[in-house]
């Protein structure tokens, strides 16, 4: 018997789950490889559709690409990734202030050249991430430079009354290159190289890093500073759609998005961002959320660290899981639970094994009504959903979350 009366909204998201097709792999995908029972099933019901969430000429990011999923344009309301972490952990930017991005990375002395072997640092622990930022925090730290935690390999540097303009790339762009042609340039990029500089000897003995090398497990050899911007000003989600939402995410961009938004945010015990993250968790604190708000989104990082790691079996196991422990769960609850509600499920970008990186293209999305069921015979849901006839098609990113909330 079906349970509580007014439409529900559920957004599914696999970070970086669409891909290319991979040569040494017969060009398939993941997506094609990987066992999808309950997001095909979503396909073979629902609206397919291609909509292109990073605007043609923006960094296809994981920051841009949530704004353009939660119906924000990006050309209006982006002012860059780091400010989106700041206030996932508590850190408030006033108005001079900018925040950066700041990755424990791991370099590595090849052949005469630096090279970012490993943008995660062998996606070091939180509790030994956060003994090494402290580290840097009182080495490096000023009255206008300040460090503060985060999870994993993700940090956070705020330059108080500081510079924006400087270029800085992304680490997880640059794997097996040589960074010296990626360092920070232009207006405030000497400062920032230097903080990336000293920071090498402070890590360098650290006695985390010293354990790590005696593990077999990679250390964190410097700070990499990028992804940075000031303060956001977006109106509420609920100024927007009229709907009280919460937001499910391991990661601190997403999670700062969703207080920018408005949302209540869900912290689930055991989520890392990872393969090992507690994806049943995710599911179950999405459906238990659904008795006090209209609209859960949930992230899941995992397909994205697989794609960057380069790994295609992970990237599968991370795909299945999600299918099986987040879709499968959520749909169960949901038709056991309500009797109305609407499933949107899509990647925020393309994160290809052998690019090990986001790029731009369209990505397939699917949404499922329980009022009217669809019937699309043969469908799967992976990329093949771009090329084929009669979907939907959404240029504009922004406009999608419109028609899933409005159906216009």
């Amino acid at each position: 018997m079906r349970g509580q009366q007014g439409m529900k909204y559920v957004v599914l998201v696999g970070d970086g789950m669409a891909d290319r097709p991979a040569k040494a792999r017969g060009d398939r995908t993941p997506l094609v490889d990987a066992k999808t029972v309950h997001m095909d099933w979503l396909a073979q019901r629902g609206l397919l559709g291609s909509v292109r969430t990073i605007p043609l000429g923006m960094h296809p990011g994981s920051d841009v690409a949530n704004l353009s999923i939660l119906g924000y344009d990006p050309k209006r309301y982006y002012s860059g990734r780091a400010p989106l972490e700041a206030a996932s952990i508590g850190v408030a930017l006033g108005e001079g202030d900018v925040a950066y991005r700041c990755n424990l990375v791991t370099l590595t002395a090849e052949n005469g050249q630096t090279v970012m072997t490993d943008y995660s640092s062998g996606h070091i622990a939180t509790e030994e991430a956060r003994d090494l930022i402290e580290s840097v925090a009182a080495a490096l730290g000023s009255g206008d430079i300040a460090f503060y935690p985060g999870v994993s390999y993700r940090h956070l540097m705020v330059w108080r009354g500081g510079r924006s303009a400087a270029r800085c790339v992304p680490p997880h762009d640059i794997l097996g290159k040589d960074v010296a042609a990626y360092l920070p340039s232009g207006d405030g990029g000497e400062v920032l190289r230097e903080l990336q500089e000293r920071s090498m000897a402070v890590l360098k003995d650290h006695p985390v890093n010293r354990k790590r090398r005696e593990s077999g497990k990679r250390p964190a050899t410097s700070i990499w500073l990028w992804g940075q911007g000031k303060r956001p000003a977006l109106p509420t989600f609920r100024e927007k759609y009229g709907l009280r939402g919460a937001l499910i995410s391991a990661v601190d961009l997403t999670k700062g998005l969703g207080i920018y938004a408005g949302f209540d945010i869900l912290n689930v015990p055991g989520a890392t961002g990872w393969l090992d993250t507690n994806y049943k968790g995710k599911a179950e604190h999405a459906l238990a959320a659904l008795s006090d708000v209209d609209f859960v989104y949930v992230h899941v990082e995992a397909p994205d660290e697989a794609g960057h790691a380069g790994s295609y079996d992970d990237k599968v196991r991370a795909i299945e899981d999600f299918d099986s422990f987040v879709v499968g769960n959520v749909l169960k609850g949901l038709k056991e639970g309500f009797a109305e509600y609407r499933v949107l499920l899509m990647p925020d970008h393309a994160t290809p094994v052998e690019a090990r990186t986001h790029t731009e293209e369209p990505v397939p999305f699917v949404i499922y009504d329980s009022r009217t069921e669809r019937f699309n015979e043969g469908a799967v849901y992976d990329e093949s959903v771009v090329r084929r006839q009669g979907i939907a098609m959404f240029e504009e990113g922004h406009n999608l979350m419109d028609y899933f909330i409005r159906g216009s």
